[in-house]
Protein backbone atom coordinates (compact mmCIF):
# COMPACT_ATOMS: atom_id res chain seq x y z
CA UNK A 1 0.00 0.00 0.00
CA UNK A 2 1.57 3.53 -1.19
CA UNK A 3 0.60 6.49 0.26
CA UNK A 4 3.68 8.50 -0.87
CA UNK A 5 1.24 10.96 -3.07
CA UNK A 6 -0.89 12.04 0.41
CA UNK A 7 0.04 15.47 0.68
CA UNK A 8 0.99 15.28 4.69
CA UNK A 9 1.14 19.37 5.04
CA UNK A 10 -2.36 19.20 3.23
CA UNK A 11 -4.08 16.79 5.13
CA UNK A 12 -2.56 18.90 8.70
CA UNK A 13 -4.36 21.39 8.03
CA UNK A 14 -7.72 19.63 7.37
CA UNK A 15 -7.68 18.04 10.54
CA UNK A 16 -6.81 21.36 12.14
CA UNK A 17 -10.03 22.50 10.72
CA UNK A 18 -11.89 19.53 11.76
CA UNK A 19 -10.76 20.50 15.43
CA UNK A 20 -11.91 23.73 15.40
CA UNK A 21 -14.95 22.83 14.01
CA UNK A 22 -15.48 19.63 16.74
CA UNK A 23 -14.28 22.16 19.71
CA UNK A 24 -17.14 23.99 20.94
CA UNK A 25 -19.34 21.16 21.07
CA UNK A 26 -20.42 20.13 24.64
CA UNK A 27 -19.32 16.37 24.64
CA UNK A 28 -20.54 13.91 27.58
CA UNK A 29 -20.32 10.42 27.80
CA UNK A 30 -23.77 10.71 26.80
CA UNK A 31 -26.22 13.40 25.20
CA UNK A 32 -26.55 15.65 21.91
CA UNK A 33 -23.03 16.38 21.60
CA UNK A 34 -21.62 12.88 20.90
CA UNK A 35 -24.84 12.87 18.19
CA UNK A 36 -23.66 16.49 16.90
CA UNK A 37 -20.16 15.45 16.90
CA UNK A 38 -20.92 11.99 15.24
CA UNK A 39 -23.44 13.68 12.48
CA UNK A 40 -20.20 16.18 11.34
CA UNK A 41 -18.33 12.81 11.03
CA UNK A 42 -20.52 10.70 9.17
CA UNK A 43 -20.85 13.76 6.39
CA UNK A 44 -17.00 13.09 6.20
CA UNK A 45 -16.72 9.37 6.52
CA UNK A 46 -20.07 6.73 6.58
CA UNK A 47 -21.19 5.71 10.11
CA UNK A 48 -23.12 2.84 11.51
CA UNK A 49 -24.75 5.24 14.54
CA UNK A 50 -25.67 3.04 17.32
CA UNK A 51 -28.17 3.92 20.17
CA UNK A 52 -27.90 1.74 23.39
CA UNK A 53 -30.59 2.25 26.12
CA UNK A 54 -30.77 3.93 29.68
CA UNK A 55 -30.48 0.72 32.03
CA UNK A 56 -29.05 -1.71 29.55
CA UNK A 57 -26.59 -3.82 31.27
CA UNK A 58 -22.99 -3.88 29.44
CA UNK A 59 -21.10 -6.97 31.26
CA UNK A 60 -20.86 -5.62 34.90
CA UNK A 61 -22.03 -2.10 33.96
CA UNK A 62 -25.34 0.01 33.28
CA UNK A 63 -26.14 2.72 30.66
CA UNK A 64 -26.89 5.76 32.71
CA UNK A 65 -29.33 8.03 32.39
CA UNK A 66 -28.80 10.69 29.41
CA UNK A 67 -27.09 13.72 30.29
CA UNK A 68 -28.27 17.09 28.21
CA UNK A 69 -27.02 20.76 28.92
CA UNK A 70 -28.44 23.96 27.89
CA UNK A 71 -27.05 26.84 29.78
CA UNK A 72 -25.24 27.55 33.12
CA UNK A 73 -23.82 30.53 35.12
CA UNK A 74 -23.00 31.96 38.79
CA UNK A 75 -23.72 35.60 39.40
CA UNK A 76 -22.14 37.10 42.27
CA UNK A 77 -23.39 39.78 45.00
CA UNK A 78 -23.40 42.48 42.78
CA UNK A 79 -26.04 40.42 40.03
CA UNK A 80 -22.49 40.32 37.45
CA UNK A 81 -22.20 36.82 35.66
CA UNK A 82 -18.90 35.76 36.51
CA UNK A 83 -18.91 32.05 35.36
CA UNK A 84 -20.54 31.72 32.06
CA UNK A 85 -21.14 27.51 30.25
CA UNK A 86 -21.73 29.49 27.04
CA UNK A 87 -18.57 31.31 26.85
CA UNK A 88 -16.57 28.28 27.84
CA UNK A 89 -17.96 24.49 28.64
CA UNK A 90 -15.43 23.32 30.76
CA UNK A 91 -16.59 25.50 33.51
CA UNK A 92 -19.36 23.29 34.31
CA UNK A 93 -19.02 19.91 36.02
CA UNK A 94 -19.48 17.66 33.59
CA UNK A 95 -22.83 15.83 34.19
CA UNK A 96 -24.03 18.45 37.12
CA UNK A 97 -27.69 18.19 37.80
CA UNK A 98 -30.09 20.69 37.80
CA UNK A 99 -29.90 23.91 40.06
CA UNK A 100 -31.18 27.47 40.57
CA UNK A 101 -30.65 28.76 43.90
CA UNK A 102 -29.09 31.27 46.31
CA UNK A 103 -26.38 29.83 48.35
CA UNK A 104 -23.67 31.98 50.18
CA UNK A 105 -20.08 32.12 49.52
CA UNK A 106 -19.38 28.96 52.05
CA UNK A 107 -21.41 26.33 50.16
CA UNK A 108 -20.89 27.45 46.65
CA UNK A 109 -17.25 26.73 46.92
CA UNK A 110 -18.00 23.28 48.37
CA UNK A 111 -19.34 23.06 44.51
CA UNK A 112 -15.99 24.70 42.60
CA UNK A 113 -13.31 23.40 41.19
CA UNK A 114 -9.75 24.94 40.35
CA UNK A 115 -6.10 24.64 39.14
CA UNK A 116 -4.17 26.33 42.23
CA UNK A 117 -0.57 25.53 40.34
CA UNK A 118 -2.18 26.51 37.00
CA UNK A 119 -3.94 29.78 38.43
CA UNK A 120 -5.57 31.19 34.73
CA UNK A 121 -6.40 27.80 33.54
CA UNK A 122 -9.99 26.17 34.19
CA UNK A 123 -9.98 22.54 35.00
CA UNK A 124 -12.04 19.57 33.49
CA UNK A 125 -14.10 17.21 35.77
CA UNK A 126 -16.60 15.03 36.06
CA UNK A 127 -19.19 13.38 38.36
CA UNK A 128 -20.92 10.48 35.63
CA UNK A 129 -21.91 8.06 38.44
CA UNK A 130 -22.54 10.09 41.34
CA UNK A 131 -25.33 12.98 41.12
CA UNK A 132 -24.45 16.24 42.20
CA UNK A 133 -23.72 19.75 40.73
CA UNK A 134 -20.62 22.09 40.36
CA UNK A 135 -18.78 24.59 38.66
CA UNK A 136 -15.24 24.59 37.18
CA UNK A 137 -12.96 28.35 37.09
CA UNK A 138 -9.75 29.39 36.92
CA UNK A 139 -7.77 29.82 40.47
CA UNK A 140 -7.22 33.51 40.04
CA UNK A 141 -11.37 33.69 39.55
CA UNK A 142 -11.95 31.42 43.21
CA UNK A 143 -9.38 33.84 44.33
CA UNK A 144 -11.56 36.78 43.78
CA UNK A 145 -14.79 35.51 45.48
CA UNK A 146 -16.10 37.69 48.13
CA UNK A 147 -17.68 36.91 50.91
CA UNK A 148 -22.15 37.27 49.83
CA UNK A 149 -25.18 35.74 48.29
CA UNK A 150 -24.53 34.21 44.49
CA UNK A 151 -26.87 32.57 42.40
CA UNK A 152 -26.45 29.44 40.63
CA UNK A 153 -28.09 28.25 37.43
CA UNK A 154 -27.79 25.03 35.93
CA UNK A 155 -30.56 23.97 33.02
CA UNK A 156 -29.88 20.81 32.53
CA UNK A 157 -31.52 17.10 32.82
CA UNK A 158 -30.44 13.84 33.78
CA UNK A 159 -33.52 11.35 32.05
CA UNK A 160 -33.84 7.80 30.26
CA UNK A 161 -32.13 8.50 27.17
CA UNK A 162 -29.09 6.26 25.72
CA UNK A 163 -25.19 6.05 24.83
CA UNK A 164 -24.58 6.74 21.65
CA UNK A 165 -21.41 5.59 19.74
CA UNK A 166 -20.45 5.06 15.89
CA UNK A 167 -18.66 2.74 13.79
CA UNK A 168 -17.05 2.76 10.20
CA UNK A 169 -16.07 -0.09 8.86
CA UNK A 170 -14.00 -0.40 5.85
CA UNK A 171 -13.71 -3.93 4.07
CA UNK A 172 -10.90 -5.33 2.70
CA UNK A 173 -9.70 -8.64 0.86
CA UNK A 174 -9.77 -10.27 4.07
CA UNK A 175 -12.54 -10.54 6.69
CA UNK A 176 -9.71 -10.32 9.56
CA UNK A 177 -9.87 -6.60 11.03
CA UNK A 178 -7.79 -3.98 12.18
CA UNK A 179 -9.40 -1.84 15.37
CA UNK A 180 -8.83 1.73 15.54
CA UNK A 181 -10.84 3.48 18.61
CA UNK A 182 -11.08 6.84 19.82
CA UNK A 183 -13.16 8.01 22.68
CA UNK A 184 -15.48 10.99 22.20
CA UNK A 185 -16.70 11.99 25.65
CA UNK A 186 -14.57 15.13 26.22
CA UNK A 187 -15.91 18.48 25.33
CA UNK A 188 -13.43 21.13 24.50
CA UNK A 189 -10.52 19.61 24.79
CA UNK A 190 -8.15 19.15 21.90
CA UNK A 191 -5.24 16.79 22.53
CA UNK A 192 -7.56 14.78 24.36
CA UNK A 193 -9.25 13.66 22.43
CA UNK A 194 -9.50 15.73 19.20
CA UNK A 195 -6.65 15.10 18.11
CA UNK A 196 -7.46 11.23 18.07
CA UNK A 197 -11.23 11.98 16.37
CA UNK A 198 -9.62 13.94 13.35
CA UNK A 199 -6.77 11.37 12.89
CA UNK A 200 -9.04 8.41 12.79
CA UNK A 201 -11.52 10.12 10.36
CA UNK A 202 -9.00 10.98 8.00
CA UNK A 203 -6.94 7.58 8.26
CA UNK A 204 -10.48 6.10 6.96
CA UNK A 205 -10.76 8.58 4.41
CA UNK A 206 -7.88 7.61 2.53
CA UNK A 207 -7.98 4.20 3.60
CA UNK A 208 -11.24 4.28 1.39
CA UNK A 209 -9.50 5.29 -1.74
CA UNK A 210 -7.59 1.87 -1.44
CA UNK A 211 -8.03 -1.72 -1.36
CA UNK A 212 -6.67 -2.97 1.70
CA UNK A 213 -6.25 -6.50 2.38
CA UNK A 214 -7.30 -6.48 6.11
CA UNK A 215 -10.93 -4.66 7.03
CA UNK A 216 -10.42 -2.19 9.34
CA UNK A 217 -13.18 -0.96 11.79
CA UNK A 218 -13.01 2.26 13.05
CA UNK A 219 -14.58 2.89 16.34
CA UNK A 220 -16.13 6.33 18.27
CA UNK A 221 -17.00 5.92 21.43
CA UNK A 222 -17.44 7.57 25.03
CA UNK A 223 -14.35 6.42 27.04
CA UNK A 224 -14.80 2.91 29.11
CA UNK A 225 -18.53 2.90 29.38
CA UNK A 226 -18.33 3.21 25.42
CA UNK A 227 -16.35 0.57 24.68
CA UNK A 228 -17.47 -1.78 27.30
CA UNK A 229 -20.84 -1.60 25.71
CA UNK A 230 -19.25 -2.06 22.06
CA UNK A 231 -17.73 -5.55 23.54
CA UNK A 232 -21.10 -6.59 24.89
CA UNK A 233 -22.90 -5.61 21.54
CA UNK A 234 -20.54 -7.25 19.32
CA UNK A 235 -18.67 -10.14 20.70
CA UNK A 236 -19.15 -11.99 17.05
CA UNK A 237 -16.60 -9.81 15.62
CA UNK A 238 -14.04 -10.32 18.34
CA UNK A 239 -12.34 -13.07 16.49
CA UNK A 240 -11.89 -10.97 13.91
CA UNK A 241 -9.91 -8.51 15.27
CA UNK A 242 -6.09 -9.37 14.44
CA UNK A 243 -4.77 -5.85 15.17
CA UNK A 244 -5.33 -2.94 16.87
CA UNK A 245 -4.54 0.93 17.95
CA UNK A 246 -6.60 3.77 20.39
CA UNK A 247 -5.59 6.56 19.59
CA UNK A 248 -5.56 9.81 21.74
CA UNK A 249 -3.70 13.08 22.66
CA UNK A 250 -1.60 12.84 19.07
CA UNK A 251 -1.77 16.66 18.40
CA UNK A 252 0.46 18.36 20.58
CA UNK A 253 4.80 18.00 19.91
CA UNK A 254 5.83 15.55 22.41
CA UNK A 255 7.73 12.60 20.97
CA UNK A 256 5.73 9.15 20.19
CA UNK A 257 4.87 7.00 23.20
CA UNK A 258 3.20 3.49 22.22
CA UNK A 259 1.46 1.28 25.35
CA UNK A 260 2.08 -2.18 23.90
CA UNK A 261 -0.80 -4.57 24.32
CA UNK A 262 -1.58 -6.81 27.37
CA UNK A 263 -0.23 -9.82 24.99
CA UNK A 264 3.43 -7.84 24.59
CA UNK A 265 4.68 -9.47 21.92
CA UNK A 266 1.74 -8.90 19.12
CA UNK A 267 2.28 -8.42 15.51
CA UNK A 268 1.06 -4.19 16.13
CA UNK A 269 3.52 -4.29 19.22
CA UNK A 270 6.28 -5.54 16.63
CA UNK A 271 5.29 -2.98 14.16
CA UNK A 272 5.56 0.14 16.55
CA UNK A 273 8.78 -0.86 18.25
CA UNK A 274 9.83 -1.44 14.39
CA UNK A 275 9.05 2.22 13.44
CA UNK A 276 9.75 4.44 16.76
CA UNK A 277 13.18 3.38 16.70
CA UNK A 278 14.15 5.77 13.81
CA UNK A 279 11.22 8.22 15.53
CA UNK A 280 13.51 10.87 17.86
CA UNK A 281 12.58 10.49 21.73
CA UNK A 282 10.06 7.91 20.95
CA UNK A 283 9.38 5.30 24.08
CA UNK A 284 7.79 1.82 24.34
CA UNK A 285 5.78 1.43 27.72
CA UNK A 286 4.84 -1.98 28.56
CA UNK A 287 1.28 -2.40 29.39
CA UNK A 288 -0.62 -1.67 32.46
CA UNK A 289 -4.32 -2.03 32.99
CA UNK A 290 -4.77 2.10 33.51
CA UNK A 291 -4.96 3.86 30.77
CA UNK A 292 -7.56 4.85 27.71
CA UNK A 293 -9.98 1.56 26.34
CA UNK A 294 -6.82 -0.74 25.20
CA UNK A 295 -7.71 -1.75 29.14
CA UNK A 296 -10.88 -2.51 28.12
CA UNK A 297 -9.84 -4.11 24.82
CA UNK A 298 -7.33 -6.05 26.09
CA UNK A 299 -8.96 -7.31 29.39
CA UNK A 300 -8.70 -10.92 30.08
CA UNK A 301 -11.84 -11.99 29.09
CA UNK A 302 -10.74 -10.45 25.28
CA UNK A 303 -6.88 -10.09 25.44
CA UNK A 304 -6.91 -8.57 22.18
CA UNK A 305 -3.63 -7.13 20.33
CA UNK A 306 -4.89 -3.61 21.12
CA UNK A 307 -1.72 -1.21 22.06
CA UNK A 308 -2.02 2.53 22.27
CA UNK A 309 -0.82 5.27 20.41
CA UNK A 310 -0.11 8.90 21.69
CA UNK A 311 2.42 11.46 21.94
CA UNK A 312 2.70 12.43 26.05
CA UNK A 313 1.03 10.17 27.82
CA UNK A 314 -2.44 10.71 29.64
CA UNK A 315 -1.79 12.91 33.00
CA UNK A 316 1.78 13.80 32.23
CA UNK A 317 1.62 17.19 30.43
CA UNK A 318 -0.03 20.64 32.33
CA UNK A 319 -2.34 21.16 29.86
CA UNK A 320 -3.75 17.52 30.55
CA UNK A 321 -7.86 17.96 31.51
CA UNK A 322 -7.94 21.91 31.79
CA UNK A 323 -8.83 24.95 29.11
CA UNK A 324 -5.22 25.16 28.07
CA UNK A 325 -5.43 21.77 26.07
CA UNK A 326 -7.42 24.22 23.83
CA UNK A 327 -6.50 25.09 19.80
CA UNK A 328 -3.31 26.71 20.57
CA UNK A 329 -1.87 23.37 22.22
CA UNK A 330 -2.26 21.18 18.82
CA UNK A 331 -0.79 22.05 15.47
CA UNK A 332 -1.87 21.18 11.87
CA UNK A 333 2.44 19.93 11.83
CA UNK A 334 1.80 17.64 14.83
CA UNK A 335 -1.13 15.99 13.55
CA UNK A 336 0.33 15.94 10.14
CA UNK A 337 3.30 13.99 11.77
CA UNK A 338 1.26 12.04 13.61
CA UNK A 339 -1.07 10.65 10.88
CA UNK A 340 2.07 10.00 8.81
CA UNK A 341 3.41 7.70 11.73
CA UNK A 342 -0.09 5.85 11.24
CA UNK A 343 0.12 6.22 7.67
CA UNK A 344 3.75 4.12 8.17
CA UNK A 345 1.48 1.64 10.60
CA UNK A 346 -0.76 0.91 7.65
CA UNK A 347 2.17 0.15 5.00
CA UNK A 348 3.67 -2.24 7.12
CA UNK A 349 0.67 -3.45 8.61
CA UNK A 350 -0.53 -4.04 5.10
CA UNK A 351 2.52 -5.30 3.44
CA UNK A 352 3.80 -7.85 6.62
CA UNK A 353 4.18 -10.91 4.54
CA UNK A 354 6.17 -14.46 5.34
CA UNK A 355 7.44 -16.02 2.20
CA UNK A 356 8.72 -18.96 1.03
CA UNK A 357 11.80 -19.38 -0.87
CA UNK A 358 10.81 -21.81 -3.79
CA UNK A 359 15.29 -22.26 -4.61
CA UNK A 360 16.47 -23.20 -0.94
CA UNK A 361 19.27 -24.92 -1.63
CA UNK A 362 22.02 -22.87 -2.37
CA UNK A 363 21.97 -19.64 -3.29
CA UNK A 364 19.82 -19.03 -6.88
CA UNK A 365 21.52 -17.57 -9.77
CA UNK A 366 20.07 -13.93 -10.08
CA UNK A 367 21.92 -12.88 -12.67
CA UNK A 368 19.99 -15.23 -15.45
CA UNK A 369 17.02 -14.00 -14.49
CA UNK A 370 18.02 -10.20 -15.02
CA UNK A 371 18.13 -8.95 -11.25
CA UNK A 372 21.96 -8.23 -10.96
CA UNK A 373 20.98 -6.10 -14.10
CA UNK A 374 18.16 -3.95 -12.26
CA UNK A 375 20.31 -4.16 -9.09
CA UNK A 376 23.43 -2.42 -11.28
CA UNK A 377 21.16 0.25 -12.79
CA UNK A 378 20.29 1.31 -8.94
CA UNK A 379 21.81 4.09 -6.44
CA UNK A 380 21.56 1.64 -3.82
CA UNK A 381 22.83 -1.55 -5.49
CA UNK A 382 24.99 -2.67 -3.27
CA UNK A 383 22.25 -2.18 -0.44
CA UNK A 384 18.67 -4.09 -2.68
CA UNK A 385 21.43 -6.65 -3.07
CA UNK A 386 21.50 -7.52 0.53
CA UNK A 387 18.02 -7.02 0.41
CA UNK A 388 17.40 -9.41 -1.65
CA UNK A 389 20.24 -11.98 -0.34
CA UNK A 390 18.52 -11.44 3.42
CA UNK A 391 15.16 -12.22 1.85
CA UNK A 392 16.31 -15.73 -0.31
CA UNK A 393 17.68 -16.22 3.29
CA UNK A 394 15.32 -16.33 5.45
CA UNK A 395 12.36 -17.02 3.84
CA UNK A 396 11.87 -20.27 5.16
CA UNK A 397 8.15 -18.98 5.89
CA UNK A 398 8.74 -18.91 9.44
CA UNK A 399 10.22 -14.68 8.94
CA UNK A 400 7.80 -12.10 8.14
CA UNK A 401 9.38 -8.95 6.31
CA UNK A 402 9.11 -7.43 9.58
CA UNK A 403 11.79 -10.15 11.22
CA UNK A 404 14.14 -9.49 8.14
CA UNK A 405 13.99 -5.89 8.33
CA UNK A 406 14.60 -5.78 12.27
CA UNK A 407 17.71 -9.08 11.70
CA UNK A 408 18.93 -7.23 8.78
CA UNK A 409 18.44 -3.51 9.35
CA UNK A 410 17.16 -3.17 5.93
CA UNK A 411 14.13 -0.70 5.45
CA UNK A 412 10.93 -2.55 5.34
CA UNK A 413 9.65 -0.98 1.76
CA UNK A 414 13.07 -1.80 0.43
CA UNK A 415 12.33 -5.12 1.39
CA UNK A 416 8.39 -5.19 0.09
CA UNK A 417 10.22 -4.01 -3.18
CA UNK A 418 12.83 -6.55 -3.61
CA UNK A 419 10.18 -9.52 -2.57
CA UNK A 420 8.01 -8.67 -5.72
CA UNK A 421 11.02 -8.90 -8.19
CA UNK A 422 11.57 -12.07 -6.19
CA UNK A 423 8.08 -13.47 -6.12
CA UNK A 424 8.18 -12.35 -10.30
CA UNK A 425 11.49 -13.91 -10.90
CA UNK A 426 9.22 -17.21 -9.20
CA UNK A 427 12.33 -17.57 -6.68
CA UNK A 428 9.68 -16.22 -3.69
CA UNK A 429 6.27 -17.69 -2.70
Amino acid sequence: MNFRKVNIEQQGKWMYSLSEQLYPICRSITGNGVRQTLSIINDLIPLEISEVPSGTKAFDWEIPNEWNIRDAWIKNPKNEKIVDFKKNNLHILNYSGPVAKKVELKELKNHLFTLPGFPEWIPYRTSYYKLQWGFCLSYNQYKDLEDGEYEVFIDSDLNPGSLTYAQCYIPGKSNKEVLISCHICHPSLCNDNLSGIVIAVNLARLLYMTKPYYSYRFLFVPGTIGSITWLSKNEDKIGNIKHGLVLSLLGDPSAFHYKKSRQGCSEIDQILEYLLKSRKNSKILDFSPYGYDERQYCSPGFNLPVGSLSRKPFGEFPEYHSSADNLDFISPFNLSESLNLMLDIVTVLEGNKAFINTNPKGEPQLGKRGLYDNVGGQGQSKYFQMALLWLLNLSDGNNSLLDIANKSGIEFEVLVSASKKLAKATLLK
